[in-house]
């Protein structure tokens, strides 16, 4: 029995019967997901909108009468075509209210920026925007179809003459696929649309209303596998204070307040308290703790934060019922030629009205100019010839008419009042056929230049609509940060260097550093090994650790200096060596590979120093010396696995220091990478030049300066550095600014005076608008100057040493020029203003 109701069971749910039950079970779960695809999760190429959304607008339409509605009284209307319950016909009314577009909102509709979602419907109100009247109806472009009871009509498609779709962005996760189509700036839409009927090339970026900053070198123009970066703005309000001024698109004020102090909980950054003081604006306020970078903790920020996400665009759309996976320039490119379509068979709709109104005025100039009408006094036996009477009555004329005259025309004709006739009449009559005229002759000129007409359509769309809508979003390349090089010390390591261990958990041995958990170790021990490992709570290194310390990939400058025993032949070797790169995990042996090899002495020198060591050898070897000295500075620095060079074959008994060394290495090169704002020892920007122990200055264009040190982890805002170069105390400045109370450009020129390391000092007069607009370094600046434009222009030479002396750095300065905004200045060679008659002896 039990093997007989296992085979009814096998034949019950048997999908590979087409009929009843079992036919259903197999094709449900296609028809489930094609609905979702089609009719809920992704919008329609045709007009960018989702069937809810469609719906929302269409029943906006029916209740348009130019004031503000209910919004419960829209989803009630809307539910007219909608089935699915007022939440989601709510929920999709608010989330295109909130992006400003296609709907005028009155009330509190919520807050993208923090979370705060709108009054409920009863509360708020809504009516179609102007931009929507003007973009998205017209019931003479519009397909119908039934709605879900057959009651009512509903539009298939809005005939939507504008790219919406791009415009406000859509995300839907459907049965097997999903959307995501990031906004983008309604002027730039408008401006590649005209870009591309034009035949010219056009670049499409994202743009957020929460504003921001976004990275979009891999946005792939919206297509699969692109991804773009989105950052808040952070700026500095003081040394202990960052202020955030806006949120990622999709992150609200509070994901990332929480998301600031897990972060801070967990170690990765250090802060003291931070307070969203969001309002009008954003402003979310990182107090820090005491001793913590500034420029470090906004890297940390975009590191370990939602101060900077990723996102991944899949621009998927419904196109002839299906979905595609398409990119958003070919977006753009569906919806301009829609756009054009339909723009083209609205002017046909017109032409034929207006060739319907000029055939029926025409009809009705001659029905009265010619004296037809009296035909309706003339005793016929029927209506029907009094028809016929006046057919007849207008064979004359026939030719003059564009179209054949219907029975329909002639009994308009006889409905007018018959009355007595004036010439006045008639006049108007024939000004209104040519104005008809016009019109149809304009029509079919638009229709010869559909392309010149939709060109157009869109530069009056930026010039009714654009005002307000410009860019939030700024399109910058980010720099790329390593969390382990922002990550604050979270973790206090300890060392057991007897028994070779090494960990977070042993506090009951030596104390070796503070680090982060993502830090790497590299150990050395007595026995010539070496290796590098994660920060762990206990891990073996190899009995008698000489040395232990953070490690830093890539370090060229920290080098390690080694005497030690080959245990095979008793010889010692001394060598110098870098570790820039490992296998993490793996030993490494640094002698020659021999049992017994020892090490006698080792330092690990952060910038190459080399020291002089006294070598006490055995008292029982024959050597006749038994001390020598040996200098490590006769060492080149070689790769790890080099056998170094012999110091001596006798025994030795120790190895001590006897003198400090110096840095054998040149001086550190850096460059100021001008994309970024990044100091850099990767030869990226330009380069300031070699620094041992000197520090850096730094101009900026509102007339402030200050000393920095050569920390790579500092920011410097390039839009606002003029120059940037090793300080030099010596070495004399020389400024033009803009004195914007007086309208005139003043000189100075002056020595830094100050000590004081990152503080900003202010060398310009102080008054709103002043800026530096020239500044230079050189010995005998020569500043050439153009004044005006075109054939007007005209060039003047300041030998600046020669009009100005070196004053303090707090002066005013003196007069150059006049104010003009036609001026442009440049530093010149002194070479190149020889023998000039331009040159300038005085000021002006």
């Amino acid at each position: 029995m039990a093997k007989d109701s296992k085979k009814e069971i096998k034949r019950e749910l048997d999908l590979s019967v087409n009929t009843g039950v079992q036919g259903q079970y197999k094709n449900w779960f296609l028809d489930y997901a094609s609905y979702v695809i089609l009719e809920r999760a992704v919008p329609a190429v045709e007009d960018g909108l989702k069937p809810v959304q469609r719906r929302i607008l269409h029943a906006m339409k029916e209740m348009d009468d130019g004031r503000y509605n209910k919004v419960a009284n829209i989803i009630g209307q809307s539910m007219q075509y909608h089935p699915h319950g007022d939440m989601s016909i709510g929920d999709a009314l608010v989330n295109m209210g909130q992006k400003d577009l296609l709907i005028d909102t009155q009330g509190n509709w919520g807050d993208v920026r923090t979370g705060d979602s709108a009054a409920a419907s009863r509360y708020i109100e809504a009516r179609l925007s102007k931009l929507a009247l003007e973009i998205a109806f017209n019931a003479k472009t519009t397909g119908w179809q039934l709605s879900y009871d057959g009651r009512k009509n509903e539009p298939i498609t809005l005939p939507m003459k504008f790219p919406l779709l791009l415009a406000q962005g859509a995300e839907g996760i459907a049965v097997g696929l999903s959307t995501k189509i990031l906004p983008h700036n309604f002027i730039e839409l408008c401006e590649a649309s005209i870009k591309y009927l034009k035949g010219r090339k056009f670049e499409l970026f994202p743009d957020f209303l929460t504003g921001g900053m976004i990275d979009v070198s891999n946005y792939n123009k919206g297509k699969r596998g692109g991804k773009v970066k989105v950052r808040a703005i952070i700026e500095e309000q003081d040394k202990k204070t960052l202020v955030i001024k806006s949120v990622p698109y999709g992150i609200t004020t509070s994901s990332l307040v929480d998301s600031i102090v897990k972060a801070n909980d967990n170690g990765k950054i250090k802060i003291k308290k931070v307070t969203d003081g969001t309002a009008q604006e954003v402003a979310i306020y990182v107090e820090l703790a005491p001793g913590i970078s500034p420029d470090i903790t906004i890297d940390a920020l975009y590191a370990f934060t939602d101060c900077e996400i990723s996102i991944s665009p899949n621009a998927c759309v419904i196109v002839e019922n299906k979905p595609r996976f398409i990119t958003v320039n070919e977006l753009l490119e569906t919806s301009t030629e829609n756009t054009k379509e339909l723009l083209k068979r609205e002017l046909e709709i017109k032409l034929a009205e207006l060739e319907e109104k000029w055939h029926y005025t025409s009809l009705e100039k001659i029905f009265f100019e010619e004296k037809i009408y009296k035909e309706l006094e003339q005793k016929h036996k029927s209506w029907d010839d009094v028809i016929d009477a006046i057919d007849k009555a207008f064979i004359p004329y026939k030719k003059k008419l564009k179209r054949a005259i219907h029975r329909e025309d002639l009994l308009k004709l006889t409905e007018k009042p018959v009355r007595r006739i004036y010439r006045l009449d008639i006049n108007d009559l024939i000004e209104q056929i040519k104005a008809i005229d016009e019109e149809i002759n304009q029509v079919n000129f638009n229709l010869e230049h559909l392309t010149d007409f939709a060109i157009a359509y869109f530069e009056n769309l930026i010039k009714k609509f654009g005002k307000g809508r410009e860019r939030k979003t700024e399109i910058k390349l980010f720099d790329s940060i390593e969390a382990k090089h922002v990550v604050i010390a979270n973790t206090k390591l300890y060392i057991n260097a007897a028994e070779g261990f090494i960990g977070t958990s042993l506090k009951k041995n030596d104390f070796l550093c503070e680090c982060s958990d993502l830090d790497d170790i590299i150990c050395f021990t007595k026995a010539g090994k070496m290796k590098v490992v994660r920060v762990a709570d206990k891990v073996f290194i190899g009995k008698d650790i000489l040395h232990a310390a953070v490690f830093q990939k890539g370090d060229e400058r920290t080098t390690f200096n080694m005497i030690y025993v080959d245990g095979k032949s008793g010889v010692s070797y001394a060598k110098r060596f870098n570790v820039t790169a490992i296998t993490r995990d793996k030993e490494y042996d640094l002698t020659k590979g021999s049992d017994k090899s020892k090490v006698h002495y080792f330092t690990a020198n952060p910038n190459g120093e080399a020291e002089v060591v006294r070598i006490l050898l055995s008292p029982n070897c024959n050597a006749r010396n038994k001390e020598l000295d040996f200098d490590f500075s006769t060492l080149e620095i070689k790769g790890r696995s080099s056998n170094g060079n012999q110091v001596v074959k006798y025994p030795i008994r120790s190895v001590k220091l006897k003198e400090k060394g110096k840095s054998t290495l040149e001086g550190r090169k850096l460059w100021f990478d001008d994309k970024f704002g990044r100091l850099n020892m990767e030869e990226k920007g330009n380069l300031l030049g070699s620094f041992d122990d000197e520090n850096i200055l730094v101009i900026y264009s509102d007339g402030s300066y200050e000393i920095v040190d050569t920390e790579l982890s500092q920011r410097f805002d390039v839009e606002k550095v003029i120059l940037i170069e090793k300080f030099d105390p010596e070495k004399v400045i020389t400024a033009v600014y803009l004195d914007n109370d007086k309208k005139q450009f003043n000189v100075k020129r002056f020595r830094i005076e100050t000590n004081t390391m990152k503080s900003k000092f202010s060398f310009i007069k102080d008054g709103e608008g002043n800026y530096v607009e020239a500044v230079t370094m050189d010995e005998q600046p020569v500043l050439q100057v153009q004044i005006g434009r075109g054939s007007s222009q005209r060039t003047t030479k300041f030998r600046i040493a020669n009009l100005v002396e070196v004053m303090g750095w707090k002066a005013v300065g003196a007069k150059l020029m006049d104010f003009s905004k036609s001026v442009a200045m440049e530093w010149i060679s002194p070479k190149k203003t020889a023998g000039n008659a331009d040159d300038q002896p005085s000021l002006f």
